[in-house]
């Protein structure tokens, strides 16, 4: 990055280069007047005009302040009432543990146990000091030359705060949320736990929900059981364990040191001397559940060498065939929609419970959604992987009778003659009785979007296409457009690829609309 384009100073830190930028904001690295290097984390203006982040982010501050241990980066200033409120931690030289793994492949089982012991001390200083992480993953954590180093403690919670207040959505990284995280429920240390699980499977070379949309990993997150096949098998009943979709069923940070570090076993020193200094990467009918705490047997002793010494070892083959992609890291759209089915659930918070409603309460039911095999005049064909049926969802507070349907749609011929603007078209959404229609919308464009690093190409903007009857709220993301709807009776978010203008975009998706929304008395479409 030119310098030009750099902050000379924040607070009284002088600003050297910019590190990266993510889920908050943009990190700096900047020397305090007495030469100490620091990382100074920015807020986006967004996130400055919103009082309510101010007030949860000085709080977290005050909180962080007092996190000692051995395995965090020491949060040293802040000023949470800056025009642009600003963090400042340690600055840790050595790379990401996501950086380590890419460079020198998977840990080994003992490698393992060391990094996931110092995890667990980290947690326990910061849970010790009333925080829960909500964040962590590998590239929040640090690969020292003392040992791993937990960043971005005592940020997620006020970002989080933010993104349900605005969106409904919960915030943090798909693949590392636990099933409550995922619902957008209360969270407690135990959430970190289950984080801890995931980070472990990565670290080993895998990945514990597969992967694919953030949609559908948060939908395995809460209904299937991780993938751990990548793990040794002396580590997995650890693992399993913290990966238990019930909170109360996982470790306590305690638990595993006892687990993964018997008090015998003399830790090596890691030596990471010879990486760079790091790029730090800012803050961004259930199955059964796997063994209790209790069924783990635990005790391989540490080998000697550092966890950046990390000897590394072939990557396993997954369990399911199913769940392996083609070549090139893509997946098939079949498990994509596969597993978006029903997700609705997910995002909405209604868990698992059943609940009983006044139908006085909630709008009269008029209108339901269909999925033809083709759409818009023949320019749009139906996938035949994603052929599934429809998803029925519990009633809650603010939907009732819902279902919930999902389909992939590829350009035709026919649409390529005429010169449509897209080449695919992903179709999320349920037909119900709905209280809050938009706020379900703005759910489901979320969980289409929502990664905690993507990179906003056209901010959210409400359009009413001539002919609509209802607003259409649409935005770019990475290199999708995503557009969406809520109504008394629909809630839906469509995502086109390739990006276009967003007037394209609300303009399709109102002919889209057209044809999939269809009176309940005259509709014999089959979905």
């Amino acid at each position: 990055m030119d310098g030009v384009d750099l902050p000379e100073r924040i607070g009284d830190y002088a600003v050297e280069r910019e590190l990266g930028s993510g889920g908050m904001g943009t990190v700096y690295l900047a020397r305090s007047r007495g030469g100490r290097t620091v990382a100074v984390k920015v807020a986006r203006p967004e996130l400055a005009a919103d009082p309510h982040f101010r007030a949860r982010f000085r709080a977290e501050v005050d909180a962080a302040r007092k996190v000692g241990g051995f395995h965090t980066a020491q949060v040293v200033d802040a000023d949470p009432d800056a025009a642009a409120p600003w963090l400042a931690t340690a600055y840790i030289a050595g790379p990401t543990l996501a950086g380590l793994i890419a460079g020198r492949g998977p840990m080994d089982e003992a490698r393992l146990r060391l990094l996931g012991a110092a995890l667990a001390e980290a947690l326990q200083a910061i849970h010790g000091c009333g925080l829960i992480h909500r964040d962590l993953k590998p590239g929040n954590i640090i690969m020292a030359e003392d040992g791993p180093r937990v960043l971005d403690f005592g940020i997620a919670r006020a970002l989080e705060a933010t993104r349900l207040t605005s969106t409904g959505a919960a915030f943090g990284t798909p693949g590392f949320l636990a099933p409550e995280q995922a619902q957008g429920l209360e969270v407690g240390g135990a959430a970190d736990v289950f984080a801890l699980g995931a980070v472990l499977v990565a670290a080993a070379g895998g990945q514990p929900f597969g992967e694919g949309t953030p949609m559908m990993l948060m939908y395995r997150a809460v209904h299937e059981p991780a993938d751990l096949s990548a793990l040794p098998e002396g580590i997995r009943p650890v693992v399993a364990a913290c990966l238990a979709k019930d909170p109360e069923r996982r470790p306590t940070p305690q638990a595993l040191l006892d687990l993964l570090a018997p008090m015998s076993t003399a830790g090596p020193t890691p030596d990471a001397a010879a990486h760079p200094a790091t790029e730090i990467s800012p803050a961004t009918p259930p199955p059964s559940l796997p063994p209790t705490p209790t069924a783990v047997s635990a005790a391989v002793p540490a080998a000697a060498g550092g966890l950046a010494d990390a000897a590394t070892v072939s990557a396993r083959p997954r369990a399911s065939v199913e769940d392996s992609g083609p070549p090139g890291g893509k997946r098939p759209v079949g498990r994509v929609v596969a597993a978006a089915a029903g997700a609705a659930l997910v995002l909405g918070g209604a868990g698992y419970a059943v609940y009983s409603y006044d139908d006085a309460s909630f709008p009269p039911a008029t209108h339901e959604l269909v999925l033809p095999e083709s759409m818009v005049d023949g320019a749009y064909g139906r996938d035949i992987e994603s052929r599934l049926p429809p998803d029925p969802l519990p009633d809650d507070a603010g939907q009732k009778g819902a279902t919930h349907y999902s389909a992939a749609y590829t350009v035709t011929s026919t649409g390529t003659e005429k010169g449509v603007a897209f080449r695919t078209v992903e179709v999320y959404g349920s037909s119900g009785r709905y209280k809050d229609p938009e706020e379900h919308r703005d759910g489901l464009m979320d969980a289409m979007t929502v990664t905690g690093s993507e990179t906003v190409g056209d901010p959210p903007r409400v359009i009413r296409p001539a002919g609509s009857d209802v607003d259409i709220r649409c935005e770019t993301v990475d290199a999708k457009t995503v557009c969406g709807w809520g109504d008394a009776n629909s809630t839906v978010a469509i995502g086109f690829t390739p990006s276009a203008p967003l007037d394209v975009a609300a303009e399709e998706t109102r002919r889209i609309r057209a044809e999939i929304r269809r009176p309940i008395a005259t509709s014999t479409a089959s979905p």
